[in-house]
């Protein structure tokens, strides 16, 4: 890593031809920003925002790495806490950071670049720094057509950050995992980190550079059993290379904490702020089975009586393993289904056996763990007749929940390279959050989708047993019925039109 630049010193301009001498700015503070993605006043009707509000977990990562190397953080979390957006001068103003850094998916893009641009007409100099999915898919592209954003990190965002400001800033080519503009503004990569972080190195996320943590973020309604209750991850990476799925940050490695690591993260969260429920949002928990023997065995034994769900694929599930994390305390498990159609499954994902996920969420059942389906409607190739096939798969399993998200081809992903030869792609950024329709697959209408997706919802509300089991939760989950009662008219609204901000149009 390059040695630590000076506390203060004059802003420079990403290795371009010098400037004029700026106002000195605090090379040891940064501020870090998760963007909310629309106007601050829509944020009340957000049905994205009232059913989860998860904790930026990127962010709070490398502001703890940060931290650790001397560089002091701020959080502004302009999703969880939409009016603090106006908090960004008073920050600026009495911190005085030389970076901004900036966090976003696809949806949150557009809102990062009008922060960096509104940070850099109230702190002249300030080095902006625009990480996530969206610009580790596009590399130079992220940064074509948007000046006010200085830097980009691709990849996960620890030791290139660091190194950006311990230094890296003066000489950005040398910084690996960086997109950075030449002399003449051209943006330039300088090629995937090689270095990647040991994941037990890493200290524990900063959750307390968060207002109002843990009482601000909240998890899927109907999805835990208690509160307080918070999201982390323990793995990076997915080995599979699924159509829809974007890998560009993590790619196709797996690289996961050890059982230790995550007892001790556990006993942290339960000790500083009460926790006793966590949501692991990794993308399969369940890969390395020895880890999570480990990790049950020891949280059996901890006397924390902590509860968790993850997420896994029925390759990695079986019944010794599914009583293991049961004793432990798992409490839901979420299965990507993706389609309930054979052929449409193959077409998009290897080791498409639906006999096997019928099989696997019977024995999570008989586990006595709640089994969740993960859904998506609109894959290329989908047609009515492949999503009536699918209700009736999906219909015919004990499912106790289940998403049914509208297929964004996400830049990244493998679907996304050839996606207008199989349908119409409207690429608005701002939409593409898996709650719009934006490809629509050939052969089909975009009313045509809307229509079938509501239709599933329903038929899924209406069945006798589900019924019942949302009921069931009002002693399983009593926070989650205060909150449902608390929002019924914008859950309610959701249900007729399917606009995820009041007055939206289609």
């Amino acid at each position: 890593m390059p040695s630590a630049a000076p506390t203060e010193k004059p802003a420079g301009n990403g290795g371009r031809t010098a400037a004029p001498a700026r106002p000195t700015l605090r090379f040891d503070r940064a501020l870090l920003v998760h963007p909310l993605g629309y106007r601050a006043d829509a944020a009340g009707s957000d049905i994205a925002r009232l059913a989860n509000i998860m904790p930026p977990l990127g962010l709070l990562s490398i502001a703890a790495w940060l931290e650790a190397r001397g560089v002091g953080v701020a959080i502004i979390d302009a999703y969880a806490r939409p009016h603090a957006r106006a908090r960004l001068r008073e920050r600026l103003e009495a911190d005085r950071p030389a970076f901004v850094g900036l966090s976003c998916t696809t949806s949150g893009f557009l809102d990062a670049v009008h922060l960096a641009e509104e940070a850099k007409a109230i702190l002249p100099g300030v080095h902006t720094v625009v990480g996530g999915a969206h610009v580790s898919a596009l590399r130079e592209q992220a940064l074509e057509g948007f000046p006010a954003l200085d830097f980009g990190v691709v990849g996960e965002g620890e030791r290139t950050f660091g190194e950006l400001i311990a230094g890296g800033w003066e000489t950005p080519a040398s910084v690996p995992g960086l997109v950075y503009r030449d002399g003449d503004g051209t943006p330039r990569f300088t090629g995937r980190r090689s270095d990647l972080v040991e994941l037990d190195e890493l200290p524990f996320p900063a959750y307390e550079k968060l207002p109002g943590f843990p009482e601000a973020y909240t998890l899927p309604i109907f999805n835990y059993p208690r509160t307080p209750n918070t999201a982390c991850v323990s793995s990076r990476g997915c080995p599979y290379a699924c159509t829809y799925c974007d890998r560009s940050v993590f790619g196709r490695s797996f690289r996961h904490n050890s059982a230790d690591y995550m007892l001790a993260l556990l006993r942290d969260l339960h000790g500083r702020f009460g926790i006793r429920h966590v949501n692991f949002y990794d993308d399969q928990f369940t890969f390395h089975r020895g880890r999570v023997e480990a990790f049950a065995r020891g949280l059996a034994d901890s006397g924390l009586r902590m509860t968790f769900n993850c997420a896994a694929r029925a390759e990695h599930l079986d019944a010794d393993l599914l009583a293991a994390m049961k004793a432990a305390g798992c409490w839901m498990i979420s299965l990507g289904i993706e389609t309930g159609d054979p052929a449409l499954l193959a077409r998009h994902r290897r080791n498409a056996d639906l006999d096997r996920l019928r099989d696997c969420i019977a024995q999570i059942k008989r586990a006595g763990i709640r089994v969740k389906g993960l859904l998506m409607m609109g894959l290329p190739g989908e047609t009515a007749e492949t999503i009536r096939r699918s209700m009736d798969y999906v219909f015919s399993l004990p499912l106790d929940d289940f998403n049914l998200s509208k297929f964004t081809p996400f830049p990244g992903s493998p679907a996304y390279a050839d996606i207008r030869a199989h349908g119409t792609f409207d690429e608005d950024w701002e939409k593409m959050d898996c709650l719009h329709f934006q490809f629509v697959p050939d052969g089909l209408t975009r009313a045509e989708l809307e229509t079938l997706h509501r239709a599933f919802y329903r038929r899924h509300f209406l069945r006798p047993r589900v019924l019942w089991d949302y009921t069931t939760m009002v002693w399983r989950s009593p926070d989650s019925w205060r909150r449902f009662w608390r929002h019924a008219g914008a859950f309610l609204r959701f249900a007729r039109s399917e606009r995820r901000l009041a007055g939206e149009s289609a």
